[in-house]
C-alpha cells in the first residue's frame, strides 16, 4: 500500500508538491499549513503548563491542547481526503461532452472535491479561535509563535477557499453552489480579520508598542 501523503517526510512532500503531478496540490498544502499553525498553538500550551505564573489557566491549557491535537489530526487526514477526491474529478473532466452521463458524474465529482477544502476551512477557523485564546492564556515568552500560527492558519483558510471556488463555479446546481460559497465567504470575513487581529496584537507586544 502506498504511503499516505500525510505520512510523508517533509522533503518528500515538498518534492511531490513541486513535481508535475496533480496531487498533492493547493488543497493538501493548505491542510498541512493549517496543521502547522495549530501545532504552534500546542507548542505554546506545552511550554505554559507547569509555570506558576499561568497556574490559573492550567485547566484551560489542558483543554486547548486536547482540542489542538484533534484539529491537527483532522487537518493531516484532510491532506489525504483532498488527494483522493481529485482522481474522480480528473476522470470526470475526461468524459466526452456528448456523453449523457457526463453532467451527473461531473456534478458529483465537483461536490466531492469541494468537501475536503471546506472541512479544511472549518478546521482552520477552529485553529484561529484556539490561537486567540492561547494569546490570552499562553506564555508570553512564546507569543511570536502564536502570531505565526495565526498567520499560517489564515493562509490555509484562504488557500482552501480557492480550491472550493474553482469547483463551485462549475456546479450545475447553482443553489448548492451559492450555499457553499456563502459559508466560505462568512468564514473568510470573520476569520481573516480575527487572525489579523491576533497577529497585530503579537506584533505590538514584541515590538514594544502595546
Amino acid at each position: 500500500m502506498a504511503k499516505k501523503m500525510s505520512e510523508m517526510a517533509c522533503q518528500d512532500f515538498v518534492g511531490a508538491l513541486a513535481a508535475k503531478t496533480s496531487v498533492p496540490g493547493g488543497g493538501g498544502a493548505s491542510a498541512l499549513v493549517g496543521a502547522i499553525g495549530v501545532a504552534l498553538c500546542s507548542m505554546v500550551g506545552d511550554f505554559t503548563l507547569g509555570r506558576k505564573k499561568y497556574a490559573q489557566f492550567e485547566e484551560d491549557v489542558h483543554r486547548m491542547l486536547a482540542e489542538g491535537e484533534k484539529i491537527q489530526s483532522d487537518l493531516l487526514m484532510l491532506i489525504d481526503d483532498d488527494a483522493k477526491a481529485f482522481e474522480p474529478l480528473s476522470k470526470a473532466y475526461a468524459i466526452p461532452k456528448d456523453d449523457p452521463q457526463r453532467e451527473a458524474v461531473m456534478e458529483k465529482a465537483l461536490m466531492d472535491a469541494s468537501l475536503a477544502p471546506l472541512n479544511i476551512m472549518r478546521k482552520c477557523c477552529e485553529a484561529i479561535d484556539l490561537l486567540e485564546e492561547m494569546l490570552e492564556k499562553g506564555s508570553v515568552m512564546l507569543i511570536s509563535d502564536v502570531g505565526c500560527g495565526a498567520l499560517f492558519a489564515k493562509a490555509a483558510l484562504i488557500g482552501a477557499s480557492f480550491n472550493i471556488y474553482i469547483n463551485t463555479k462549475s456546479f450545475s446546481n447553482r443553489a448548492e453552489a451559492e450555499k457553499i460559497e456563502n459559508e466560505v465567504a462568512a468564514m473568510l470575513e470573520t476569520y481573516q480579520l480575527k487572525a489579523d487581529q491576533i497577529a497585530s496584537a503579537v506584533s505590538s507586544k514584541i515590538r514594544g508598542e502595546a
